[in-house]
């Protein structure tokens, strides 16, 4: 099968090589998944540099989503038939950007059959990511006000959806015009170009000098900082991820002073420690992609040739919504 491995840690366009594999056999409690789209991450970016929190040995396929159908299965392995249509977490080190990919049976999901296999693809990490952040994690309500950092990119744009969905009046930091006219498709009620704009001062008016109620930050550095100045009383910042490349130290006498609350997000480790709630999780993106109130902005579908270029423009911040590989 092709499939792209990583031979050295490094930027995608030089960690990244074609090869021919043999198609691997699911072993026990396992499912054999022939890819048909998989989208990709920043992490993908980061395990080609060695930076993520999961680092597999070389040379290993990078990847951690798709959707595909079943192949085969493994021993132990009940409730599925061969055909079905899935998505969820490959086994590392056996990604997506592969024909073929194994899958453990409790990782794997129906795919709604509201959405093509593209946009799939897209639903679980990022969609799981805001569900978990906002629901979970913020415990967001009815008319409270969300602020959305990077909210033109995978994640971002799935907290704009999920926001909306849960009642809340959405503020969307991006950078530059085209990623603006992308939020305000999406459903933000307010959208601010960092470039042009003090979200702190926008967000400000915007609750009347109150604040935000709940922040979705995947970027750090400067986007938290500005976050902590117009955070609202008993207010709650979702720290999602690093995005912009710098980790904050952040004040906690500012916290203590000021009533917010700085919340944690691993979603993976609610995979290891809590799987009852992903499923939860996707039950409910489930029936909110039915009703079509969520739906996975695709903006890339990518060949199987394109995947270091697209990985470079991720990491770059070039991109809006989700690239796609498409098999």
């Amino acid at each position: 099968m092709k499939a792209w491995q990583v031979t050295e840690l490094g930027a995608p366009r030089q960690a990244l090589r074609p090869a021919q594999l043999p198609r691997p056999e699911p072993g026990p409690g396992q499912l054999l998944v022939r890819v048909a789209a998989s989208a990709l991450n920043f992490p993908d970016v980061l395990l080609c540099a060695g930076l993520y929190q999961i680092r597999p040995p070389l040379p290993f396929t990078p990847g951690l989503e798709l959707c595909g159908r079943i192949e085969a299965f493994g021993e132990g392995v009940s409730g599925w038939t061969a055909g079905e249509r899935v998505i969820g977490n490959p086994i590392l080190p056996g990604g997506a950007f592969a024909e073929y990919a194994l899958m453990d049976a409790a990782d794997a999901f129906r795919a709604p059959g509201s959405l093509g296999d593209e946009a799939a693809a897209a639903l679980h990490i990022a969609y799981q990511t805001a569900w978990m952040g906002l629901h979970r994690r913020a415990r967001i309500q009815p008319g409270e006000t969300l602020l959305v950092h990077a909210a033109a990119g995978g994640v971002g744009s799935a907290a704009i959806q999920v926001g909306r969905a849960a009642g809340a009046r959405v503020v969307a930091v991006v950078g530059g015009p085209g990623k603006a006219e992308v939020a305000a498709k999406l459903g933000a009620h307010v959208v601010v170009d960092r470039r042009e704009q003090d979200f702190v001062a926008v967000v400000k008016e915007f609750t009347g000098g109150r604040g935000a109620d709940v922040v979705f930050d995947p970027v750090g550095g400067e986007a938290y900082t500005g976050s902590t100045k117009c955070v609202a009383f008993e207010g709650r910042i979702v720290v999602v991820g690093f995005a912009g490349g710098t980790v904050p130290a952040p004040a906690l006498s500012h916290a203590l002073v000021k009533n917010y609350s700085i919340l944690g997000l691993h979603w993976g480790l609610y995979r290891q420690r809590d799987p009852a709630q992903v499923a939860a999780a996707h039950a409910e993106l489930t029936a909110l992609a039915d009703r079509g109130v969520v739906a996975p902005l695709v903006s890339g579908r990518l060949g199987f040739d394109d995947v270091p270029e697209g990985l470079s423009r991720l990491a770059a911040g070039d991109t809006t919504g989700r690239l796609v590989l498409v098999l």
